[in-house]
């Protein structure tokens, strides 16, 4: 089970599980008529397609707000839980970014830095009960399925959090990626060519906000949930990389990047990432956040060796597109792209 949280480079590892479960024919527990399990509802096994009481699954990997209870019907009693974070700072930055749009109490924020306004008095543009808010406060926590309202020095926080670890065998991080991919490899017995991966979902550089160290401080202390949550794991992943072995993960990693930039050279027209208005094949355009395109995307090289042609298309194919080639109904996201596109212009 791959618990699927925002803002994380969890599309990448979505993508690198897509591929797996499809090569040697896995059974997913996948969304009807959408990308996410009714989210930000609490997970039903309900919302499984298909599913029936007693259906066991291989891989549950789509965005959820996380029950174990539930999610523990679907799968078998050894299956192995893993999820991903990111430092809470880079998180916010980049949720505020992408969903402030959705967030109606942010709409009264005034100047061009909303951001740093938000964080310079966050109590007048949140509440707890109001649309979306959950978006702009201790995202990581809300998708585990806890209380994001809660301070950080809550004694119910270090207790949620203790109660994770009794869940998650791996968590990942994306600071360290080609690391927690490493690790992936090593706790799944899986290969290198399982964990080859190209960047799904990033923003171009310029719709980054860098903040200062005083609204980073703000931010830390705004998140202070998510902020305790990074810093338990993080110590126990470090902990991992020392008993895999320091040297070992760094020769993994470095074959692990060169690998990476083989396939690049294969697979991606012009080396890299492109805006989305230059990518040619709608079937590579990924899904753009409300009122803006900056997320980027690929062309494939037109001249691709015929034996890499296929692992060149998936590992290019953005989320919504992969879910409907593995044969996903998508008609509730497809038809909020409609409005979202036919309502705003880029």
């Amino acid at each position: 089970m791959f618990m699927k949280t925002h803002k994380t480079a969890s599309s990448t590892i979505l993508n690198i599980l897509f591929r797996f479960g499809e090569k040697h024919h896995l059974k997913f527990a996948f969304p009807n008529g959408r990308n996410d399990f009714f989210y930000p509802s609490p997970f039903l096994c309900s919302q499984v397609k298909d599913y029936r009481p007693g259906d066991c699954f291989n891989i549950v990997c789509n965005h959820m707000r996380f029950d174990h209870h539930e999610v523990a019907k679907l799968l078998p009693p050894d299956a192995v839980y893993i999820t991903i974070l990111r430092d809470p700072v880079a998180l916010f930055e980049s949720a505020f970014d992408y969903y402030h749009r959705l967030v109606p109490l942010t709409w009264r924020i005034d100047g061009e830095n909303k951001l740093a306004e938000f964080l310079n008095n966050p109590q007048s543009f949140y509440r707890s009960a109001a649309f979306n808010s959950f978006y702009l406060k201790n995202l990581l926590f809300f998708d585990f399925g806890l209380d994001n309202d809660l301070e950080a020095d809550d004694p119910r926080v270090m207790s949620d959090i203790q109660n994770l670890s009794k869940h998650f065998h791996l968590v990942l991080f994306a600071e360290y990626f080609d690391e927690s991919l490493v690790l992936l490899k090593d706790t799944l017995c899986w290969t290198t060519e399982d964990i080859l991966y190209f960047k799904i979902n990033a923003r171009r550089s310029s719709s980054v906000s860098h903040l200062t160290p005083e609204l980073r401080a703000k931010a830390l202390q705004w998140n202070g949930a998510d902020w305790r949550l990074y810093q338990h794991f993080n110590a126990s992943f470090w902990a991992r990389v020392e008993a895999y072995g320091r040297d070992r993960m760094k020769q993994e990693v470095k074959e692990l990047r060169r690998r990476n930039s083989e396939m690049q050279d294969i697979c991606i027209e012009d080396g890299g990432a492109v805006e989305a208005r230059k990518i040619q094949d709608r079937h590579f355009q990924p899904w753009q956040p409300l009122g803006e395109s900056s997320i980027l995307g690929y062309n494939m090289k037109k001249n691709v060796d015929p034996k890499f042609r296929t692992i060149c298309e998936k590992m290019l194919t953005p989320e919504i597109q992969y879910l409907s080639d593995l044969g996903v109904s998508l008609w509730l996201t497809r038809l909020w792209g409609w409005l979202k596109d036919a309502v705003f212009t880029v």
